[in-house]
């Protein structure tokens, strides 16, 4: 028997940490792991789980309106918060059941606490319990970034917005990456007044800039409202409950709520690991090899507290390659080129490999191809909101190193698509695919 209370302690109940938990048991490890929130981490109970369900729940404001050009008798219909929330709420208990049960399944010992660091092979819970273990995964993710400025303590992050009381009438959201997007695009359509304050002048910065101006554009014909050079001053809170928001260069905005999505960093402030000489970067990311490890031999971190890619599927990836590598005697290494992201703005963002602007500092010579239309179904609800797809393909080989889409399901569409930029295909095997007609994918297949 080994002289460790476990083989393996996990720090963090995320997609990650689960991930590795559950892999590590089936090959043969005693595992543990500690959650001081709720089994599931950021994803599933505060994340892309969550706002993806208000997301499918904004868009019925354009469905029923548009259903009455195909035929349907829809009568103006009232939207309900309280029971889309409560509804979102209850599906996330259920999913943290399925982890829970998951990690049980699978004989993970799970310790519904706080876990820190003491030593490079112990860990303290809460309660003052000291447990030993061969290795230590860090895979506690990231947190909500606030900056410091008077009244910030006013505003609320995405870890609270979906327990809102009441669907606030106006809202300002602070940032220009994909979280602000996102809610941006779900209060418009709930029916509230969104302000997007952004102290830079561009919005998805990393995303291809015909995209995101589209992005912009549509955004902007719908009614959001963008303040770009506009730094937070201060929050004030005013008698009724609203807010007065002070901006730099701006006139005050009134709001009855201020949702600040500016960015995410790693949650490693209190674990201990810079006392067990954890190496960290400046944002506080554990700082890891290929194979996960940190400066501390016994010590591994996955997912968004690594500061890698912050995206649940790399940080599942990374989770499954840490357990087979260590516990598992099948050494791998994830992969990182062409990873596939979305928007799930209004309309939605997918996207793979380079954008314009990389690949012609990169690769020089290029050729770029686009489809600029109008959905069919767009078409006949009257909406005059147009569709992207953009195509980058390496002018001396053909090979297709960049797509980028906004549109009607373009992150569905896209996953299909990634799998043939990850392979290296080529236009010519693009234009070589029979089109599938009609649709909106076809357009990858015809674009000249």
């Amino acid at each position: 028997m080994s002289d460790f209370d476990f083989d393996l302690f996990v720090i963090g109940a995320g997609s990650g940490g689960v991930r590795a938990s559950r892999i590590a048991a089936s090959h043969g490890a005693r595992v543990a792991v500690a959650e001081e929130h709720r089994v599931g981490g950021t994803c599933v109970i505060r994340g892309c789980v969550p706002k993806k369900l208000l997301v499918y729940g904004a868009h019925f404001a354009e469905d029923l309106k548009d259903a009455r050009k195909f035929g349907w008798e829809v009568p103006d219909c009232r939207f309900d918060w309280d029971v889309l929330r409560d509804n979102v709420l209850a599906e996330v208990d259920r999913l943290e059941g399925l982890y829970g049960q998951t990690l049980d399944n699978h004989k993970v010992r799970v310790f519904k606490t706080r876990a820190t660091v003491v030593a490079p092979q112990t860990v303290r819970l809460a309660d003052g319990q000291e447990l030993t273990a061969e290795r230590i995964l860090i895979a506690t993710g990231g947190w909500p970034h606030v900056p410091d400025f008077p009244g910030s303590e006013h505003a609320i992050t995405s870890n609270e917005v979906f327990h809102l009381e009441t669907l606030p009438r106006r809202v300002v959201i602070a940032g220009g990456g994909y979280i602000a997007n996102e809610f941006a695009g779900i209060f418009n359509e709930f029916g509230s007044k969104v302000t997007i304050v952004n102290r830079g002048d561009t919005i998805l910065r990393g995303y291809d800039e015909q995209i995101r101006d589209r992005l912009l554009q549509i955004s902007m014909t719908k009614g959001i409202d963008f303040k770009f050079n506009a730094p937070f001053e201060k929050i004030e809170k005013n008698d009724d409950g609203t807010l007065t928001i002070y901006l730099g260069g701006c006139e005050p905005i009134v709001a009855d709520a201020v949702l600040v999505a500016t960015g995410r960093v790693p949650n490693t402030k209190g674990l201990g690991l810079d006392e067990v000489g954890v190496d960290l970067d400046p944002t506080g990311a554990i700082r890891v090899d290929e194979h996960n490890q940190s400066s501390v031999p016994s010590i591994y971190g996955v997912g968004d507290v690594t500061n890698r890619i912050q995206l649940t599927p790399v940080a599942i990836r990374e989770g499954q390659a840490f357990a087979d590598s260590v516990f598992g005697g099948h050494p791998t290494v994830v992969d990182y080129a062409n990873v596939p992201s979305a928007v799930f703005s209004h309309p939605p963002i997918g996207a793979v490999g380079m954008t314009e602007a990389e690949a012609r500092n990169k690769l020089g010579s290029v050729r770029v191809y686009t489809s600029d239309f109008r959905a069919m179904k767009n078409v006949l609800a009257g909406r005059n909101e147009r569709a992207l797809y953009k195509m980058i393909v390496n002018a001396a080989t053909d090979q297709v190193v960049g797509l980028h889409m906004i549109g009607p399901d373009a992150p569905e569409i896209l996953q299909a698509a990634a799998i043939a930029v990850k392979a290296g295909l080529t236009k010519a095997d693009f234009d070589a695919t029979v089109a599938l007609h009609p649709s909106m994918a076809e357009e990858l297949v015809l674009l000249k």
